[in-house]
């Protein structure tokens, strides 16, 4: 495989998920460079130069850094991005390579390369997220246009994206079942969530709009003799918004490490999201995860839950806060269900994220062999990653961050 660059919207040392999850095994086998969103400084003095820090298995994020003055000129931002990622790219010798892309947003940095094989990994529907840029449908039609495939993170996105694109493929959701199954064994009590009453009633996942705020007021309200735990980072919506009475407990952010030893401790998981615009074609990766810890999971009727876990009566689904309360009592009562655990473990041997990444690679090298069929022969007649001669810019050294 060429050297594969991502471009994302998401901070890799935000919350670990899909990308992660794929990328860190893709780093296992080659160069991967994860390129996120410019960093603007307040100071209009500083000059445009580019942030590395590397991750697991090698794997490199790169940040440029911008001035201030950038932020209100898109294409200057854009085209200062294009050249300092040139000059890094050429400077590691990348000469064939695979873009990734997790958000059409970047076409404005990236469009003058020339990759081998373009790749758009679209794991939401961003445009219909609080404070999506209001080009972003367009970059997505000319990104179709660009791409050789195109991965959906749910089955419903790829109801809606197969009409969009003559080559796109349904990656769910996956697993990394040893990970999260360690949160039936034995685990110390994390020191924020032990003097938490039982039952314990959790979610975590990022706490933005996607949330049913009044769902939770209503079932901390309706029953106070549950503990609500919510784990996640607020972002895009108002703290001070969030229901606050005696039995819910925002725990923050948590590493991924950390999870196990949270859901052990649960009595019952949720997934607590609204009927609403940005959750129309979510897939939650945590309905696996929870599964996986043996948590019973109750959930709003979200599509990508309902199909496949409500429809194996693995998951309970409730669209209301009454019939939401009787299923975390259905559910307070599964743990001892046998044939509902042998169900649920079943069902989650047939997913990993090993085979979802291994399944995206043959799609890839299919691909690779019928644009270039002698690629492994003809890696001299490649050209340099820098598509265009870089103009002169005042560049820093490059040197890594921790």
């Amino acid at each position: 495989m060429p050297d594969l660059v991502c471009f994302a919207h998401l901070h890799w040392d935000f919350v670990w998920q899909r990308p992660q999850h794929l990328l860190s095994r893709f780093a296992r086998h080659g160069r991967v460079f994860y390129v996120e969103d410019a960093f603007y400084h307040d100071d209009n003095l500083v000059e445009p130069h580019i942030e590395i820090k590397e991750r697991q298995h090698g794997l490199k994020v790169v940040v440029v850094h911008l001035p201030h003055r950038l932020r209100a000129d898109e294409v200057a931002a854009d085209q200062a991005q294009f050249e300092i990622l040139s000059h890094y790219f050429n400077e590691q010798g990348v000469s064939r390579y695979i873009f990734w892309y997790y958000t059409p947003m970047a076409l404005g940095k990236s469009r003058q390369f020339h990759p081998d094989l373009t790749v758009y990994d679209c794991m939401d529907e961003l445009a219909n997220f609080k404070f999506a840029p209001p080009e972003l449908k367009s970059r997505e039609q000319e990104l179709f246009q660009k791409a050789d495939l195109v991965f959906t993170g749910g089955q419903t996105l790829y109801e809606a994206k197969r009409e969009q694109h003559p080559d796109a493929h349904a990656f769910p959701s996956s697993i990394d079942k040893a990970h999260f199954g360690q949160a039936r064994g034995p685990l110390p009590e994390p020191v924020d969530q032990v003097g938490i009453a039982h039952p314990r009633i959790g979610f975590f996942g990022v706490v933005d709009e996607r949330l049913d705020i009044e769902l939770l007021r209503d079932l901390a309200q309706q029953h106070p003799e549950w503990q609500f735990v919510i784990i996640g980072p607020v972002v895009k919506i108002d703290p001070a918004n969030l229901p606050r009475p005696a039995n819910v407990h925002y725990l923050g952010g948590k590493d991924y490490q950390e999870l196990p030893a949270y859901l052990k401790g649960w009595d019952v998981a949720t997934l607590l999201f609204a009927d609403n615009e940005s959750t129309k074609f979510i897939s939650p990766t945590k309905t696996p995860e929870y599964l996986a810890a043996g948590n019973p999971v109750v959930s709003t009727p979200i599509r990508d839950v309902v199909r496949p876990y409500g429809d194996l009566n693995l998951v309970h689904i409730a669209d209301n806060a009454a019939d939401f309360g009787k299923a975390i009592e259905k559910a307070l009562t599964q743990r001892t269900d046998a044939d509902w655990q042998q169900r649920t473990d079943d069902y989650l041997a047939t997913i990993s994220w090993d085979q979802t990444w291994q399944a995206m690679v043959d799609l890839m090298q299919q691909r690779l062999a019928a644009k270039t069929p002698d690629a492994a022969t003809t890696t001299q007649a490649h050209q340099p990653l820098m598509a265009t001669k870089v103009s002169e810019v005042n560049l820093p050294p490059i040197t890594p961050a921790h």
